[in-house]
């Protein structure tokens, strides 16, 4: 084989290696963004970057995959439905008590699922994984408890604040989101 003839093919076999890892960094990125919704986009504005983003989001995605997360057993779905029923027909006459307890309520059930319940970032970190369309719900929540808290939430903030964590109340306690989703999209 000539010289010329080994520079093309070795050019050749280079160009083909670098397509194949821009197809599968792409597929990387599309199957997080699919994932992760919303929360790829946080991720990436943390960071300020695509590649720090996705390494982040992987390697929370790993760490979630190790816990033991279970779905709730009818029993204590109907428990957990009962006792929030009573905190949302407590808030008309204890808004504040209601937040606080609907905040409480919410890490029981992270609980019960097989989340560890360390600090708050972390619980939402890890909710993210499989529920990114509510943990923003999450979030805006326990900033309203917070400011609660600090003596700065109004009972509009506090009826806000219930209704975030309602909306991830009802995504723990029934159907887990992604297959909601995956059913959707299906149908």
């Amino acid at each position: 084989m000539s010289t010329t003839t080994v520079v093309v093919l070795v050019a050749i076999v280079v160009a083909v290696a670098a397509a194949v890892a821009v197809i599968l960094k792409n597929r990387r990125s599309q199957r997080l963004r699919s994932r992760f919704g919303p929360e790829y986009t946080r991720a990436f504005e943390e960071s300020g970057s695509k590649n720090q983003a996705e390494a982040k989001l992987e390697k929370l995605e790993k760490r979630v995959q190790r816990y033991n997360l279970t779905p709730l057993s009818a029993p204590a779905r109907a428990e957990f439905m009962a006792e929030w029923q009573g905190i949302q027909s407590r808030f008309v006459d204890d808004p504040k008590g209601a937040l606080v307890e609907a905040d409480t309520l919410i890490q029981k059930m992270m609980t019960a699922r097989g989340y560890p319940v360390s600090d708050f970032e972390q619980r939402a970190a890890d909710i993210s994984v499989d529920h990114p369309l509510v943990v923003e719900n999450y979030r805006a929540g326990h900033e309203i408890a917070l400011r609660l808290a600090q003596g700065r939430a109004s009972t509009e903030d506090m009826r806000q604040g219930m209704i975030e964590y309602r909306t991830l109340f009802n995504d723990l306690a029934g159907e887990p989101e992604m297959a909601r989703v995956a059913t959707s999209a299906r149908a």
